[in-house]
């Protein structure tokens, strides 16, 4: 019965776009009203609104936006709102054909590595259930278009497409320094799999396509250093602190963070499957071809990446590596597919072991990526139910203390053209609005079970937001 679906869903490419289409369409209605998240504050709605009221295609930008990232996803959004009107609903539209895509590639991807539809399809659902990409396709965010173009060049890869490669890489390369980095995990893949494959490593044919491919990334970082005289980071440059080399201690500790990354929100169970089955089963895996394609995507895919995270002060993001996840998961699923006989159970243990990942919140002195799991979804009603509190109580905004990501106007949250700004929280605020997903210091939570009292709480599935009151003396 289910070879039979699975036919019937995937069988042709058209098939499988409608499929894709209906996921993507499906997340899309789900999540339409969610605000802009995170970080993507400022790569999503503070830079698409410069874009849109100024030049879109001025992609110098002032200091107090310049991360070094080129704006691609924010000059996406800004031509969006030009069209369908500057909105949440208008800003999710964007990411439906790109998460169609994703799925695509994600599908084909798993598919070269297996031998039937079916395979295929289950090993991309246990793939799309990670927390920290699931997370991905409810934000308005660069992650799944990265995602798109990377295994959209991997698979040009694999199924030899030399122009698709090229395509692959030329929108990959101007998406985000880390799409860059990207894009050398792709390169370095290429070369070491020409070597295993005894072909010729260096070529002409093969410098052109990532010469070409490249171009829009290194015309942009020209530009930038042309006209800034700075290409990644500058003395007065908010995020300088982010850009430093650091001690043997904090290296140590970034190998622990890093660690933690790839263990958290479920993934312990996908580790600990692919160790016990490689202790077992090694030597029968190994044997394949495909099976050592698969490590080394794993291994050169994200290597940058975790290089320049491990050698920097910059905070260690888990969405980073969602490249990497893919890889663990499929190659979970191929040992498992390859030298198990109790196949559902174990596949149904690891599924839901990744889908209880979302589950996993910590105590509130212990920071957490909540951009990396689904469980901070009822953080959208529940801000939106606690702004309307403070409004029917004559609270005015500006006077309400918060945090990042909070600490903005309600316009780059929201996009309703309310450009009322919370205030910064100097520990004398009369108000207070937090949640559980602010990541604060131990200092300020202190400060708020000493100084202050709740004046109101909202919560939500494990999710909180509390207005606190300063303690009159």
């Amino acid at each position: 019965m289910l070879q039979k679906v699975s036919d019937l869903l995937l069988n042709s490419k058209k098939n499988r776009i409608l499929f894709f289409s209906f996921l993507a369409i499906l997340i899309f209605l789900i999540s339409r009203k969610n605000g802009i998240f995170w970080d993507n504050v400022l790569f999503s709605s503070k830079i698409g609104s410069h874009l849109y009221n100024n030049s879109l295609f001025n992609w110098i930008l002032p200091d107090s936006l310049d991360a070094a990232h080129p704006p691609t996803f924010g000059f996406l959004l800004a031509i969006f709102w030009k069209i369908f009107g500057v909105n949440l609903f208008s800003s999710h539209l964007l990411m439906v054909p790109f998460t169609i895509g994703f799925f695509y590639q994600i599908f084909k991807f798993a598919n070269y590595f297996l031998k039937s539809n079916l395979q295929s399809l289950f090993a991309f659902l246990l793939i799309i259930v990670d927390p920290t990409l699931s997370a991905q396709f409810v934000l308005i965010s660069p992650e799944i278009i990265q995602l798109f173009f990377f295994f959209f060049a991997i698979n040009s890869i694999l199924y030899r497409n030399n122009t698709l490669k090229i395509i692959a890489l030329f929108f990959l390369s101007i998406i985000s320094i880390r799409s860059m980095m990207l894009c050398f995990g792709v390169f370095l893949f290429d070369i070491i799999n020409r070597y295993n494959n005894k072909e010729s490593v260096i070529t002409k044919k093969l410098l052109l396509s990532y010469f070409i491919g490249s171009i829009p990334a290194f015309s942009f970082l020209i530009t930038h250093y042309l006209t800034k005289g700075w290409l990644y980071s500058h003395d007065n440059s908010p995020w300088k602190s982010n850009h430093e080399i650091i001690t043997l201690g904090s290296f140590l500790k970034n190998c622990i963070v890093l660690i933690h990354r790839y263990l958290d929100f479920g993934r312990v169970f996908i580790i600990i499957f692919i160790i016990v089955g490689l202790v077992s089963y090694g030597k029968k895996f190994f044997k394949s071809k495909k099976n050592k394609q698969l490590i080394l995507i794993l291994i050169t895919s994200t290597l940058a990446i975790v290089i320049a995270s491990l050698l920097f002060t910059n905070p260690i993001g888990h969405r980073y590596f969602i490249v990497s996840y893919i890889c663990f998961t499929l190659l979970a699923f191929i040992i498992l597919n390859s030298f198990y006989a109790k196949k559902r159970i174990i596949y149904s243990l690891l599924f839901i072991g990744l889908l209880t990942g979302n589950l996993w919140i910590y105590p509130k002195k212990i920071s957490q990526g909540w951009d990396a799991t689904l469980a901070h979804i009822p953080y959208y009603n529940l801000r939106l139910t606690a702004i309307n509190y403070l409004d029917k109580n004559n609270i005015p905004i500006k006077e309400v203390a918060t945090f990042f990501p909070n600490i903005t106007s309600l316009h780059n949250v929201d996009l309703n053209n309310d450009k009322r700004t919370f205030a910064t929280f100097n520990n004398k605020n009369n108000y207070v609005f937090y949640s559980n997903i602010y990541n604060l210091s131990d200092e300020e939570l202190d400060i708020l079970d000493k100084n202050y009292s709740i004046l109101k709480e909202f919560d939500n599935f494990n999710i909180t937001i509390t207005i606190y009151i300063l303690n009159k003396k």
